[in-house]
């Protein structure tokens, strides 16, 4: 018996530590032992809303992704955020105000377009059927019907309510998986957009937390009480957070000069790449806008600089803003009426040719 009980301890011995396990040893020496985790999926889960495309209710489609995700990812970097607010304000700037439409209604109408590649308008009549107005419908909350003509509101549970049927315009940026619902052009620059929240979050904490990443507190002087070794590992525990600038004093009579050593972890400041990865993430937020770099108000690196600003606005006026507004005219057409009509893009001081 005592050999089959010596064998399966052996075999038990040598199974590989599970994570947060504590491993005791001779001596009653303990060690935790612990992993980082298994690598995380960031894309390979797009494959199945592909084939989902939009679910439907029985009385409308949900969208293909969350809303309520999107519109607080808009927020998740100041470069996305401010490339919107930026497509916005041009867009405001040569639009032309209608009887029927407002500019503050075209500033909403611009602004869910940019951000959810979504944009609603409804429709209010007289009692002659006759058109009285424009006004927006937050595209956040609106839900198209199961026939493709019917539209919802839904704010909540039992907070819905449909609109009158042909009382609603929908301007959609067209996906490539369904063609209920549109998709922001940036899509693609999501992960970068978190990405630069990440980076910025951590440097955040980091700083909080003293500009460290943590370290080790070695010692290996004998001491007479262990009630002393739980004070200092309370003390340290303390230290973090707000006010976390402090002494601490420690008396070992008897003590070495290395008998209490600070082994720190890892030296951030010059290994996250801080600085690369907000760069990096801010290209790919400016290519996936197509907004030029100067004219978002970012300072070059380089001697040379980003070239004229006139030009570069000229350029992106002809490339990306004119193609936007020509997308919005779908207004027109759907009321029978020009009630979206821009002026041409010119800088100050710019004469004709």
């Amino acid at each position: 018996m005592s050999r089959k009980r010596s064998r399966g301890q052996q075999v038990a011995a040598v199974k590989p530590p599970l994570e947060g396990e504590v491993l005791t040893g001779q001596g009653g020496a303990k060690a935790e032992a612990f992993t980082f985790g298994d690598p995380v999926p960031v894309l390979d889960g797009r494959e199945v809303l592909d084939y989902l495309e939009c679910w439907a209710n029985g009385r409308w489609y949900e969208p293909p992704v969350s809303l309520d995700g999107l519109a607080r990812s808009t927020k998740a970097s100041v470069y996305l955020q401010s490339g919107l607010n930026f497509r916005r304000n041009m867009l405001v700037r040569t639009f032309k105000p209608h009887r029927l439409l407002s500019r503050q209604t075209f500033e909403q109408f611009a602004m869910d377009w940019g951000w959810g590649g979504n944009a609603y308008l409804e429709k209010t009549d007289n009692m002659l059927r006759q058109a009285m107005g424009l006004k927006p419908v937050l595209a956040k909350y609106v839900r198209r019907g199961v026939d493709l003509d019917s539209y919802y509101q839904v704010r909540g549970w039992k907070d819905e309510h449909e609109f009158k049927a042909g009382s609603i315009c929908h301007v959609r940026e067209p996906d490539i998986n369904q063609e209920i619902y549109g998709l922001p052009e940036w899509m693609a620059a999501l992960q970068s957009a978190l990405l630069n929240e990440s980076a910025t979050l951590f440097r955040r904490k980091y700083y909080q937390n003293g500009s460290h990443a943590g370290f080790i507190l070695y010692m290996h002087d004998a001491v007479q009480d262990e009630s002393f070794v739980t004070d200092l590992r309370e003390a340290m525990k303390n230290s973090k957070g707000p006010g976390n600038f402090r002494n601490l004093f420690m008396y070992a009579p008897g003590g070495k000069k290395d008998g209490i050593q600070l082994i720190p972890i890892s030296e951030v400041a010059a290994k996250d790449d801080f600085g690369a990865i907000k760069n990096i993430s801010r290209d790919d937020l400016l290519a996936a806008l197509r907004i030029p770099p100067q004219l978002m108000g970012i300072v070059p690196q380089n001697a040379g600089g980003f070239g004229s600003i006139k030009d570069a606005a000229a350029i992106w006026a002809m490339n990306e803003l004119e193609p936007i507004q020509a997308k919005l005219l779908q207004v027109n057409e759907w009321l029978g009426e020009e009630v979206i009509r821009f002026d041409e893009f010119r800088l100050p001081g710019a004469t004709d040719s």
